[in-house]
């Protein structure tokens, strides 16, 4: 019964680990595409929601490029803690733009049939440093 008990929290522990390597992955190719310039590759991994908003990868990859300069130039990406929300996870993702300055994301990530997709993105103020 021990060796059951042990086997399940494995189990468990490892779909964990799984899960965040999904979302990493779901991510880090969307942000792939961006600097490919494949938008509809980068639209792929957009939930309904967002496909419906923006209608076609067009009109999705002009708003990324005007909004999210740091998303359609990434040289760097740093993925920090996940957390749930609802049925969702919020995957922190730190990225370092074209010109070398750092910016702090929340990717809203949605579950589907086969994976993760991603539901909207939120860039986080920077910290204030005392003087």
């Amino acid at each position: 019964m021990r060796y059951l008990i042990a086997g399940v929290l494995a189990l468990g522990l490892n779909a964990s680990a799984a899960l965040a390597e999904t979302i990493e992955d779901v991510i880090g190719q969307q942000l792939n595409a961006f600097n490919e310039r494949d938008m509809p590759k980068a639209f792929d991994f957009a939930s309904p929601m967002i496909k419906r908003l923006f209608g076609n990868a067009s009109n999705f990859g002009s708003m990324v490029s005007r909004a999210y300069p740091m998303v359609w130039n990434n040289s760097d990406v740093r993925f920090l803690g996940v957390r749930e929300m609802g049925g969702s996870r919020i995957q922190k993702v730190l990225v370092r733009d074209a010109d070398g300055g750092l910016h702090m994301l929340e990717y809203k990530m949605i579950p589907v049939q086969d994976g993760w997709q991603i539901d909207g993105v939120q860039l986080l103020p920077a910290p204030e440093l005392g003087a």
